[in-house]
């Protein structure tokens, strides 16, 4: 295939866009992992025989991908009329939060009942943070930027509130957490391993986003605002129902992230349920470009990023920060391309 016909496909652009910037980022971490005084080689091959050599080191991978895929598509859904959502970790914050109240106050309803009404309390309540910043910013009173920023402190805060307080656990040693959910409010895991239901919410919503997008008429509206926002407004697209349905649907996806993580993988809440998945879901929104298919392929090479800076501390007895260098150097890859691009 020529190289014309690349630039002519937008998947294959994307595609190598997305390489070619992942490309530059592994070259600028191996120069900081020469300065720790390690081999660059030695450190990639630990990284990937640990992550993807073997089936455990694979679905652990998994495990880490789905929160990655549900906050970036967080960010992208109201990104395509150019609003910037910064609050994937606040909204799944809420909703982890949400989703534990039903564990707690309903924990007689039986499991067939009891996931559905914990994933749409996780969906609505993050759905609403979200659109609290939309209604904002469709007044025009604040930024949606900002608004979703300082967001995040305030839901980091609220979730405290409940596990220091009402919804502590007294046998909890004095730890911050709630009691474990009952076992019907524990959402099905594949076979010996952790990998569990949130991998079908992830990828549902990345296909069904990917449809409304180029099948629907609503599909057709976004783009027409993310093309020329006053030409649609005049089309007859009401500007302000789509800024706060698409924060709303946004927060909700980084909300179900929140209800997989405390059902899945904590079996309670913690305030320590997230190790930045939204913001991580922002680098990875813009590093795919949007993409759906792109944000399934970046949010699985994060994944093993993430995964891979647990390796590399126990094999090149590395800080686990050091996987936050290499996350940082990708960012400022993108923004760089972003701005030379302009």
């Amino acid at each position: 295939m020529s190289d014309a016909s690349v630039l002519r496909d937008p998947r294959l652009h994307a595609l190598a866009r997305f390489a070619g910037l992942l490309g530059v980022a592994l070259a600028v971490f191996a120069a900081v992992l020469l300065v720790f005084g390690k081999n660059p080689l030695r450190a990639y091959v630990d990284i990937f025989a640990g992550t993807l050599g073997s089936s455990y080191g694979f679905s652990e991978t998994l495990v880490k991908m789905i929160p990655l895929v549900l906050a970036a598509l967080a960010v992208a859904v109201p990104a395509r009329i150019w609003l910037i959502n910064v609050g994937g970790e606040g909204q799944l914050f809420v909703g982890a939060l949400s989703a534990t109240w039903a564990a707690i106050h309903l924990p007689g309803l039986p499991g067939w009942l009891l996931l559905p009404a914990m994933a749409a309390l996780g969906f609505v309540g993050g759905g609403l943070w979200a659109a609290l910043a939309g209604a904002l910013r469709a007044r025009g009173w604040v930024s949606e930027t900002i608004a979703t920023l300082l967001m995040n402190y305030v839901a980091i805060l609220l979730v405290n509130f409940f596990v220091f307080g009402p919804w502590k656990d007294p046998e909890g040693v004095n730890y911050p957490q709630t009691a474990e959910f009952p076992a019907g409010a524990l959402l099905p895991t594949l076979g010996g391993t952790r990998v569990h239901l949130g991998l079908l919410f992830a990828l549902v919503a990345t296909a069904v986003f990917a449809f409304v997008l180029a099948r629907t008429r609503w599909g057709l509206e976004m783009r027409a605002i993310g093309g020329n926002a006053e030409a649609a407004r005049r089309a007859g697209i009401s500007i302000t129902r789509y800024v706060v349905l698409l924060m709303f649907v946004g927060g909700g996806l980084a909300g179900l992230a929140g209800m997989a993580e405390v059902s899945a993988i904590q079996g309670r809440l913690r305030p320590s349920l997230s190790p930045g998945y939204g913001y991580s879901g922002f680098l990875i929104s813009w590093l795919a470009g949007g993409s759906p298919a792109g944000i399934v392929a970046a949010s699985f090479v994060l994944a093993v990023i993430v995964a891979g800076g647990d390796i590399l501390q126990m094999t090149q007895e590395l800080p686990g920060s050091v996987v936050n260098i290499l996350m940082s150097v990708v960012l400022f890859v993108v923004l760089g391309r972003q701005g030379a691009g302009r």
